[in-house]
């Protein structure tokens, strides 16, 4: 990739929007709003679906992130795609096309890390078409 950023996030909105019990499974849909420091700046909202395993824990999810602020000086916007299972780590990527204003064109993988205390980190490595 051709440039890579770091900083830190703050979840400033988890809301569980409806969930659903099936045997073995709950399903669930959940609206998440964050707030970026760092090389990105700015907010983004998410819409998560998400299953948990029978002892409530959570098994996967999957999750689409409007990402809007600036990114490295330039403004504009961005769609982030999550893919998570609970045992084989979480994938999480700039969906092509949905780069908008000075970030149109861009792609990149973006990882988090939250820390023993809860803190959030990323690392988003990323390329401008």
């Amino acid at each position: 990739m051709g440039f890579r950023t770091a900083g830190s996030f703050e979840l400033t909105a988890f809301e569980p929007v409806e969930t659903e019990e099936r045997e073995g499974a709950s399903f669930g849909r959940i609206r998440i709003a964050k707030t970026f420091t760092g090389g990105l700046s700015g907010t983004s909202e998410v819409r998560m679906l998400s299953v948990g395993g029978p002892d409530g824990a959570p098994a996967s999810y999957v999750a689409v992130e409007h990402v809007t602020g600036e990114l490295d000086g330039r403004t504009g916007g961005f769609v982030l795609q999550h893919t998570a299972w609970d045992t084989a780590g979480t994938t999480i990527r700039v969906v092509p096309g949905t780069g908008s204003g000075e970030l149109a064109g861009i792609t990149g993988e973006f990882h988090l890390t939250v820390d023993e205390t809860g803190a959030h980190t990323y690392v988003l490595e990323y390329e401008l078409g």
